[in-house]
């Protein structure tokens, strides 16, 4: 059971918690060798201030190393620290911030994290920006693409593959109905020997590290019950895929997912969808109590203002789904404590 501070916690569900507090001070409150993946996209390092809150570029590099050096404890030898990082532009300049290069230099020399592989998220639906370089002057192309970064605490992070299988593509499907009509097993002159079991069905292809997954997300429960409540949503929220990929890739059933800029708390949604405890940390109280709305889908409104009003209020609630729409108060044994008031 975690030792952490009562008045810190929002609402709970079967499987997770949600905070409100600095991560750093809950990371560094958790037992050592307790988390099984962070995941977690903070504010960017832009020039423009955002409301939910953003560095500016010449201090967002030390003051996210503070998170990562308080996360190092805690999290398991065969733990992942994934970290999406959006790029950014020098002020007033066409030319490149390297801040999320100089992170992901400082987490491993200074830190000591590894890079087990990077990856790049490409938001095929994303708006043409900046806008200076782009749509005025048009010296730029839009920038589309996120850095990914998968850390890990050693050099062997649990991982399987296999559970993130994607479709195979149309050639490959008529390949597998008949292999020999389409390729001969030999070594290629780029050197990949290609065997037999080329032919076989695995069920699905290897995932490449470009993860093309579109933020197109304008009509969802969550979004939804924002606007009937007249509240104003996280403006940043990423899409549900991108946090299940590496929740399905790195973590097994029961594992425990920590998101430390949690948010809308897609990572929690989505991690207790997959079966993973959750623990969600987010510093905005209005983001981190409104984030609850994604565990009342289907409820009605009325169901929702009080849940809404009672978490303002004060009242930690385990929110559970039943025939009857009602907020069940249930123990959350891996996590709750005995005091659930705030």
């Amino acid at each position: 059971m975690f030792d952490l501070p009562n008045q810190t916690h929002v609402y709970q569900t079967r499987y997770g918690l949600q905070l409100c507090a600095d991560s750093r001070d809950i990371l560094r409150a958790l037992p050592e060798q307790s988390i099984d993946l962070i995941v977690t996209s903070p504010p960017f390092a832009l020039f423009r201030q955002k409301s939910y809150g953003n560095k500016n570029q010449d201090a967002y590099v030390a003051w996210l190393l503070e998170f990562g050096e308080a996360a190092f404890r805690p999290l398991k030898d065969t733990g992942s620290f994934v970290l999406d990082l959006g790029g950014a532009y020098q002020r007033g300049k066409p030319i490149r911030s390297l801040y999320n290069f100089r992170v992901l230099l400082e987490f491993c020399d200074r830190l000591g994290y590894h890079l087990a592989e990077e990856f790049f998220w490409h938001n095929p639906a994303k708006l043409p920006s900046p806008i200076e370089w782009v749509n005025k002057r048009k010296v730029r192309a839009k920038d589309s693409v996120n850095t990914v970064w998968w850390f890990s605490k050693t050099e062997n992070p649990k991982a399987d593959v296999t559970r993130v299988l994607v479709p195979y593509s149309q050639r490959m499907k008529k390949l597998l109905k008949d292999p020999a009509k389409f390729y001969k097993p030999k070594e290629r002159p780029s050197g990949h020997d290609i065997a037999e079991a080329f032919g076989k069905s695995n069920g699905g292809a290897i995932p490449s590290n470009l993860l093309q997954i579109p933020n197109t997300d304008s009509n969802s429960h969550y979004l939804r019950a924002c606007k009937a409540l007249d509240r104003e949503s996280h403006p940043a929220r990423f899409p549900k895929e991108l946090p299940k990929f590496f929740i399905g890739f790195l973590t097994d059933p029961g594992d425990l997912i920590v998101d430390i800029f949690s948010g809308s708390n897609t990572t929690g949604y989505v991690a207790e969808q997959l079966g993973r405890r959750w623990l969600s940390i987010e510093e905005n109280c209005d983001y981190a109590t409104l984030s609850s709305l994604r565990f009342m889908e289907d409820w009605d409104e009325s169901s929702i203002r009080s849940a809404i009003h009672n978490i303002e209020d004060g009242q930690v609630l385990t929110l559970e789904k039943d025939s009857k729409q009602e907020t069940l108060f249930r123990d959350v044994l891996w996590l709750a404590q005995s005091n659930t008031s705030r």
